[in-house]
């Protein structure tokens, strides 16, 4: 009887062998065809410029294309479920960043979890947001816009690319610390958005810095402050928020998700080709020029972000009562 069961045993582990050889050798040759990458936002916002950015990489590094899809709507959410009931074969990414964590409080009901049903893949990389105004706006720091929006409440519009993006929580944040009324103004996107800002129709913005330098730089709107705690290089001459309203932070992150039980090897894959691409001296450059800095994370570490950032963004809204 001893035989039979060895032999059972035998059997059962080379099985389990051959099963973890096959999983390896498909990691080893993915990807065989293109890449789906999905935006849950439109063209021109701070997700599009990191995706594409990464995407064109990563082309170029695992010799297959890495094709963006804006999936626009609900503050990210159409998007993300898409990515959420797409097939765990690591050919379905998606594009994950601060509003996937403000949305777990923000919506009251959604077809997903995002923490459970998107596996963390990579970081990209970190930026401030930048509190820009219609240079028709008549203040030129942020007392003066304190002092401005106090003496109209209600009347000052703020724009956003959507309900739950970092532009519409960093002034919630704003709002809610300074204890000012400023009308939020949501858009399809942070390109629509600042569209309307350059043409006056709405007065301010918590910009993402990667969507908003250039306008910056050529004087289309006025910088008045970076949100995060210290200045950034990329525009020196802007203070913080925080060197006026102290204890205020914030700023907008981008990396790579995937639908939860995809292949861990394809994950390691991906982690590692991200991460070797945020090493290059271009792409550090790249990022520089675009106020960013590079965000070199494991899965494990993604994930602590991602946690940390629902419960920080978590209690914002509930104080502030933002609604979608």
């Amino acid at each position: 009887m001893k035989h039979p069961r060895r032999r059972f045993l035998h059997l059962m582990v080379a099985a389990a062998a051959s099963a973890s050889s096959s999983r390896f050798a498909k990691a080893q040759a993915y990807p065989v065809r293109q890449v789906r990458l999905i935006v849950a936002f439109a063209p021109g916002g701070g997700s599009d410029i990191a995706a594409r950015l990464m995407g064109q990489h990563l082309s170029d590094r695992l010799g297959q294309q890495f094709i963006i899809e804006n999936r626009p709507g609900a503050g990210g959410n159409i998007g993300t479920e898409a990515a959420v009931h797409a097939p765990a074969d690591g050919y379905t990414l998606l594009m994950i960043l601060t509003p996937n964590a403000v949305n777990a409080t923000l919506f009251e009901r959604l077809n997903f979890n995002f923490i459970r049903d998107i596996a963390p893949v990579a970081g990209i990389s970190r930026e401030p947001n930048v509190v820009v105004e219609n240079p028709s706006v008549p203040v030129k720091t942020i007392p003066e816009f304190i002092a401005y929006a106090k003496g109209n409440p209600g009347r000052i519009t703020m724009a956003s690319g959507g309900n739950g993006t970092s532009p519409h929580i960093a002034g919630e944040l704003f709002k809610m610390m300074v204890g000012v009324n400023l009308v939020h103004v949501p858009y399809r996107g942070a390109g629509l958005a600042l569209n309307d800002l350059l043409g006056g129709q709405v007065e301010t913005m918590f910009a993402t810095m990667s969507s908003s330098i250039e306008y910056i730089k050529d004087g289309r709107v006025r910088a008045l402050a970076v949100t995060t705690a210290k200045r950034s290089e990329a525009l020196p001459d802007a203070p913080t928020v925080g060197d006026f309203v102290p204890g205020y932070e914030a700023s907008t992150w981008y990396g790579l998700g995937a639908p939860r039980n995809t292949p861990t090897e394809i994950i390691e894959k991906l982690n590692r080709e991200v991460n070797a691409v945020l090493a290059e001296p271009q792409m550090k450059a790249r990022l520089a020029s675009l106020g960013s800095s590079p965000l070199s994370l494991s899965p494990a570490e993604l994930g602590k972000l991602i946690a940390e950032e629902t419960e920080k963004w978590g209690k914002v809204v509930k104080f502030s009562g933002a609604r979608p």
